[in-house]
């Protein structure tokens, strides 16, 4: 019997149920005191290891699946993306944001802060559009970052996307709990269980438990419950644009930009983050059935449909009433009511509430497939990457994820934007633009060194001048001395780029227009916007970030040391 063979009898005679210490902690390094103690003495050793190492598309395509034992179900089409893509984008934000940034920075010009977002968005769609199809993983982000920046840099910046969707869904569904009393006309809270400290949701917790359920079970009617729940809060979504367009007065739009472009590039790095939660698309990549063609189709399709949906929606809302008369709480409730529609405050909840839904049921699809191939490549313990052989669903990263969001979401008071607020997306959406670079100028052991130190500096200045214009735009909002510095920099390193350096990758079937201009404007866009948050999102993401960094200098480091140099001994037959 030949060694695959064998792995393959081997996985058939193990219970998917089992708690073993191998199943946790299998690698050498934890196998004893005594290895533990010689693996932390090798830390500096192994750490330049892991940072220097990269993994490759045939090891995150073929090689770690098989960590989890069993295939997921190839069951997915354009048309469930494309569903998914509508299910994980539009939730409360646009019923939240649209309002209160109408009503403090932009004004009617609302609309061109969609605008300027929704770009910013497509240009992060365009890269991992193109990583989604040429890696056909469920690790979306992070197993494109193993692959071009190196596991160190993966798991960092997967790991606080990780910690933020585990905060941001416990966010959504306290406040899916908020708008289902709104229904009911009783006060927000009333449904809550009051105690000295805390305010327990239940109702949170159960919603969270329903989504991952549902997750759990099959896919494929995950997917066509949400394409059903989705397609009647479009249904609410094209009322609340009829109806604002049909009582729509044009005086109500002058002056159109009372804050002039600051306030449309303030509020645009608000509003930017209802267009949060696309890249739980890429994490389904696995279970597509032709992802060259479904994958460019879902994805950009619904983002270019959802930025067309949420100018028009904020085009209705300034037509209908003047911005400074916009309640920034209950923004189109209060709008409708203006114009004599007060019922219609009944229908805005409902939609926010299917939003919120769909937002839960596909977050709990992408993050369970994320967490999957983070364990597939032991950063986490393996247990968490088994795929069941009768759902093809990964359990046990979907009940991870939805009990560590249950538990915040029961005790912990969250507004709906600690998950959009997050210098964590923007972080993780620059490094995807970077490692697109790196991916067509760089191939090992094929690309000259010299076009390596080159690609290197050129990198360095686009983030570099990209830093300097945030940082500028944020301390002197009205000058304009330092932008004369700051962009032709920025211009210099991408021109630098594209004259100095040959691409070395072609793309196979789809790949990101005018590169590297497009990834280059990405870096640019999602460090502006990060420079556009509270000081508290930083403080935030420091703080999870040195946690993290606790956690892989003591055990990620070395599972995953283990892990490489295991597969090298192995060889093809790994």
């Amino acid at each position: 019997m030949s060694y695959e063979e064998e792995q393959v009898d081997e996985i058939q005679r193990r219970s998917y149920w089992r708690w073993g210490k191998d199943d946790f902690l299998p690698e050498e390094s934890f196998q004893n005191w005594s290895t533990y103690r010689s693996a932390l003495s090798q830390i500096c050793f192994r750490f330049k290891d892991r940072l220097i190492s990269r993994s490759d598309d045939a090891i995150e395509i073929e090689q770690l699946r098989k960590q989890s034992e069993n295939d997921m179900k190839r069951c997915l089409t354009w048309w469930d993306l494309t569903w998914f893509g509508f299910g994980s984008v539009i939730g409360a934000g646009i019923f939240v944001l649209t309002g209160q940034e109408a009503r403090y920075h932009a004004g009617p010009a609302i609309v061109l802060s969609y605008v300027a977002s929704g770009i910013s968005a497509m240009l992060s769609v365009f890269c991992y559009t193109e990583f989604a199809v040429e890696v056909p993983v469920a690790g979306g982000s992070f197993a494109y970052l193993r692959i071009e920046l190196g596991d160190f840099v993966a798991f960092i910046t997967a790991g606080n996307i990780l910690l933020e969707s585990i905060v941001g869904s416990a966010a959504v569904a306290r406040s899916w709990t908020s708008y289902f009393t709104t229904l009911l006309n009783r006060q927000p809270n009333s449904l809550r269980i009051h105690t000295n400290t805390y305010l327990l949701d239940p109702i949170a917790v159960a919603v969270l438990a329903i989504a991952a359920t549902m997750a759990m079970i099959s896919t494929k009617k995950t997917s066509q419950f949400n394409w059903i729940a989705t397609a009647l809060n479009t249904v609410v979504i094209i009322f609340v644009i009829i109806a604002g367009f049909a009582h729509a007065n044009t005086s109500n739009l002058t002056p159109f930009l009372p804050e002039g472009a600051k306030g449309i590039f303030q509020a645009a790095a608000i509003v930017y983050f209802a267009y949060g939660g696309f890249d739980n698309i890429a994490t389904m990549a696995e279970e597509t059935k032709n992802p060259s063609r479904d994958i460019p189709l879902g994805l950009l399709g619904s983002m270019s449909i959802i930025t067309v949906i949420y100018c028009l929606m904020a085009l209705s809302l300034t037509l209908m009433q003047k911005y400074t008369d916009i309640d920034p709480d209950a923004a189109y409730s209060m709008a409708f009511q203006s114009v004599g529609m007060k019922w219609a405050k009944y229908l805005v909840a409902l939609g926010a509430l299917k939003g919120m839904t769909t937002v839960l049921l596909v977050g709990a699809l992408g993050q369970a497939r994320y967490t999957t191939h983070i364990a597939r490549a032991h950063m986490i313990p393996p247990w968490f990457a088994l795929v069941h052989p009768k759902t093809g669903t990964p359990i046990n990263a979907t009940l991870l994820m939805a009990i560590s969001s249950g538990l915040i979401a029961f005790f912990s008071s969250l507004d709906v934007l600690a998950s959009l607020l997050s210098v964590s997306t923007l972080f993780i959406f620059m490094m995807m633009a970077v490692a697109l670079l790196v991916r067509r100028y760089y191939v090992r052991e094929v690309t000259p060194g010299i076009n390596l130190r080159k690609l290197v500096i050129f990198v360095l200045i686009i983030i570099a001048s990209s830093i300097g214009t945030s940082a500028y735009w944020r301390l002197r909002p009205n000058g304009w001395v330092g932008y004369v510095v700051t962009i032709p920099l920025w211009l210099l390193g991408t021109m630098g780029i594209s004259v100095f350096l040959p691409q070395q990758r072609t793309p196979k079937v789809w790949g990101v227009p005018l590169v590297p201009w497009f990834p280059s404007l990405s870096i640019a866009t999602n460090i502006f916007l990060m420079g556009s948050l509270e000081t508290q999102a930083f403080v935030r993401f420091g703080i999870c970030t040195g946690v993290m960094l606790v956690y892989y200098i003591l055990v990620g480091l070395h599972a995953t040391y283990d892990m490489a140099h295991q597969q090298l001994k192995l060889g093809p037959q790994g």
